[in-house]
């Protein structure tokens, strides 16, 4: 593949320039020129120098074809409008089509709340985007999936997606007002919660004996949600991830289940193999991350999801 050279359905992809860089539709100018010089070092010839000529050439492509004419999209706030205005024409078709229906993960962000939409957007964006260029025979792949992310999440948003002079993200925060609740719901409550999420927890336990990672891990994060602060459930989950050969997540909730209770058996079991001290702590956000990317990847790795051709 020559260096001006690259198939038809990928310069198409320049139809979203945003999934091209492998960034979220609300990116400022910050984030798109931290981006482009990231890609910029990623694609050199001089990583390819030990590497068959076809790869050095098609990274030349890749940046040439299609890095370079999208960062030149972006970086002009006029142009980022242009595309924005075209990215939402496109999404009111293809909603018109049931996209949902095309992709399980446009199926579950159309369930989601606006929060909850907006974080597992954009966790999702940086994920995809980890990956995006690291096989370059497979970024074309990896670029359509950031494509149907956008336009799923382009049909949830308002209108005014850029106000004059200031970037803000595309999904308004949404005052939460406090609920007032009698005295036998606040009784009532957490046992419920705790409840239903053993309900989950104990499938998450038949999924595991199935081998089942995939939905084991979704019925741990709904137990999780519901009642997160059980030992039990972070200790599985971590148990879960080793098997499916994720060591940093194993290593992130089997911390975590022992922060909540430092005698969790299954914990104290996998910590050792996993080179975790006793007393090691960890960070509130990167917790919140590793739900988010877990959540992620458990999908990715299912199976490959269906295409959205520009």
């Amino acid at each position: 593949m020559s260096q001006t050279f690259l198939p038809p359905e990928w310069l198409k992809q320049l139809c979203d320039p945003y999934a091209v860089l492998g960034i979220s539709v609300s990116a400022d100018d910050r984030q798109i020129f931290k981006r482009y010089h990231t890609l910029a070092k990623l694609l050199h010839p001089d990583r390819y120098a030990k590497s068959y000529d076809s790869d050095e050439e098609l990274a030349m492509a890749i940046f040439s074809r299609l890095i370079n004419p999208a960062y030149e999209q972006l970086k002009h706030r006029h142009k980022r409008l242009i595309a924005i205005a075209m990215l939402r024409s496109d999404a009111r078709v293809l909603q018109q089509k049931a996209l949902c229906v095309q992709s399980a993960i446009a199926e579950e962000i159309m369930e989601m709340s606006p929060p909850q939409a907006e974080l597992f957007y954009e966790e999702a964006i940086a994920c995809y985007a980890e990956a995006q260029y690291k096989s370059l025979h497979q970024s074309y792949q990896v670029t359509q999936q950031i494509r149907i992310l956008n336009l799923v999440y382009l049909q949830l948003q308002k209108p005014d997606l850029f106000p004059p002079q200031k970037a803000v993200r595309i999904i308004p925060e949404v005052e939460i007002k406090p609920i007032e609740l009698t005295l036998d719901q606040k009784t009532n409550v957490k046992p419920l919660l705790a409840n239903y999420a053993q309900r989950h927890y104990q499938r998450a336990i038949e999924y595991v004996r199935l081998a089942n990672w995939a939905l084991a891990v979704q019925e741990l994060r709904d137990a999780i949600k519901l009642e997160p602060n059980n030992s039990n459930y972070y200790a599985l989950l971590g148990l879960v991830h080793l098997k499916q050969k994720f060591i940093g997540m194993a290593r992130v909730y089997i911390r975590q289940a022992l922060k909540l209770n430092p005698q969790d058996s299954l914990a104290l079991k996998y910590a050792p193999g996993l080179k975790i001290k006793p007393g090691e702590n960890t960070d509130p956000k990167s917790m919140a991350k590793a739900l988010s990317i877990a959540a992620l990847l458990s999908r990715f790795n299912e199976g490959k999801r269906s295409q959205v051709k520009c």
